[in-house]
């Protein structure tokens, strides 16, 4: 027998005010937020993601999950501590504003603190891939989207399906 997977979490689209808004700092973690990670790692996986914030399915805490590599972080309470000088230029794209990709420049490296699901502190360099996710669902827990960091030029160039997107998804 083939069991066909739900959708564990609905994702919320562009245009959603819920991801504009500045999450709130977890301030202890409880079972119910493990299990919301867990879900949330089920969901990123069921959309083919790297990455889910917390206000992608409706929450608006501090934290969000990622894979790369089949190796997943669950994070809570993150920050950047540390920007390495070299930036690149690399396509993105989010599972909230689907078949949108676009080039976005950050720092290569990152030095980041965080809280795992068992509460401990994590102070941990990441490069290339996982720093790139780590800032762009970071993005998200401040209420910024990475089409807020592309060019006048190309965010015109996706304006329809923007709009598209926001008229469909809410």
């Amino acid at each position: 027998i083939i069991k066909i997977k739900e959708k564990i979490m609905k994702i919320i689209y562009y245009g959603n005010p819920v991801l504009r808004e500045v999450s709130k700092e977890v301030t202890e973690i409880t079972d119910e937020i493990r299990q919301i990670l867990d879900e949330m790692v089920e969901t990123m996986r069921e959309e083919s993601g790297v990455g889910l914030a917390a206000n992608q399915v409706g929450l608006t805490q501090r934290f969000f999950v990622a894979e790369v590599d089949g190796n997943v972080k669950k994070i809570i309470n993150p920050e950047i501590i540390e920007f390495g000088k070299e930036e690149i230029e690399l396509e993105e794209g989010c599972l909230s504003i689907p078949g949108i990709y676009k080039r976005v420049k950050r720092p290569e490296k990152i030095k980041v603190r965080y809280q795992n699901e068992k509460g401990e502190t994590v102070e941990e360099e990441l490069n290339e891939v996982w720093a790139r996710v780590f800032q762009h669902e970071l993005d998200h827990l401040d209420g910024i989207l990475f089409i807020d960091k592309i060019s006048p030029l190309n965010k015109r160039l996706i304006s329809k399906r923007l709009a598209q997107i926001k008229k469909e998804g809410n």
